[in-house]
């Protein structure tokens, strides 16, 4: 058994891009084992026959139509070391295999419903050998044989190896994938080359091309917040603060959140509102924060640019009046319109602490606690 990972890198990336800050959002949609080996299949890629059950009568019946020698039975969540996993109830392993077609119904009741804990395997250890792919020549005949060869496949076996990498790389490309994880590709009793496992991720900005494949996410195991945010195209990432931050601009953000642990605070979030922001986005925004228990201030920092300060200013008034905001909110505008904006935030009669500068408002935050 092998595993096979394709990833895209400098040499990977079809556009040429500007590497981002660390917790500017990117969910990278990823997807169950089973709608991954789905994709696979009908790419051409050879993987397991397998069916997705979702209670014990499902269990019965497809183990007793299975005409197998040995069944896999797979808890489906998005983490790895299922097989060395933990359920709240103390049953141990999410990967449990059996040769008794009686035996899949009660596997599969000690699974669903149930809470499984696993443990990451370690990284580290393990030899890895790298292939760069010009992407704009597409993966070479010599490139997979030799991956083949590294893998463990010799003779006839290495030729079908390697197709069945050939026919992943399509895959990662057709799909928009950032990686497509293989662990293991291995060779069955009967000398069939086959995807035991599978892992893909997605680039969210290809979404709007792969709408088969994004209506997939059930987003059951994405943190409800971050789900929330982007129903609105808003950039959030909860932390473990309890100042929130809304402001424009990555960049800015990250400033935001340095300058406020300079200053002995916390922040709650990564809130980028970005350059098109409306005075809806900035009123989800706020209700955003402002459910959040641990938040005890709102600093709000702006830098506009491309962002209207008045737009802002606007959002903010009608937020705080929509949802009789109590806590401290601490705001910094510059830029355009700003003259307008804090008018409108004056006018107001709100209890709006307004700040010079970051430092200023920084300082103004943290005291608020």
């Amino acid at each position: 058994m092998a595993a096979l990972s394709f990833m895209r890198s400098a040499r990977l990336a079809r556009f040429a891009k500007q590497k981002l800050p660390a917790l500017s959002q990117a969910r990278h949609l990823n997807l169950q084992e089973f709608q991954s080996k789905k994709l696979m299949a009908d790419g051409g890629i050879n993987v397991q026959l397998f069916e997705v059950v979702g209670n014990e009568q499902e269990a019965a019946t497809v183990a007793s139509k299975l005409k197998v020698q040995e069944y896999v039975v797979k808890a489906q969540i998005l983490a790895g070391g299922r097989g060395k996993g933990t359920f709240d109830t103390g049953f141990k392993g999410g990967v449990h295999l059996t040769k008794q077609p009686s035996e899949v119904k009660p596997l599969v009741d000690s699974m669903l419903g149930h809470k499984l804990t696993t443990k990451q395997t370690p990284k580290g250890g393990v030899q890895v050998t790298k292939v760069p792919v010009d992407i704009l020549e597409g993966v070479q005949q010599d490139q997979v044989m030799f991956m083949a060869e590294k893998l463990g496949f010799t003779g006839p076996k290495q030729s079908e190896a390697a197709e069945q990498m050939r026919r992943l790389y399509d895959l990662f490309l057709r799909v928009d994938a950032t990686q497509v994880e293989i662990n293991p590709l291995g060779e069955t009793p009967d000398g069939r080359v086959v995807c035991f496992d599978a892992k893909i991720n997605f680039d969210d900005n290809a979404e709007f091309r792969q709408k088969p494949v994004f209506a997939m996410d059930d987003m059951a195991e994405s943190d409800p917040r971050e789900v929330e945010a982007s129903r609105h195209n808003l950039n959030y990432i909860g932390m473990d603060g309890n100042i929130a931050c809304l402001v424009n601009g990555a960049g800015l953000a990250m400033a935001t959140m340095d300058i406020i642990h300079l200053h002995g605070g916390s922040p709650a979030n990564f809130l980028d509102v970005g350059g098109n922001v409306t005075e809806e986005q900035v009123f989800h925004a706020f209700k955003l924060l402002t459910q959040d228990k641990q938040v005890k201030a709102i600093l709000v920092n702006i830098f506009g640019g491309i962002v209207n300060c008045a737009t802002i200013a606007n959002g903010i008034t009608n937020a705080c009046k929509s949802i009789n905001l109590s806590l401290p909110l601490i705001v910094r505008l510059e830029g355009t319109n700003v003259e307008e904006a804090k008018r409108i935030l004056a006018e107001s009669n709100l209890p709006i602490s307004s700040a010079t500068d970051l430092d200023d408002a920084a300082k103004k935050a943290v005291a608020s606690l």
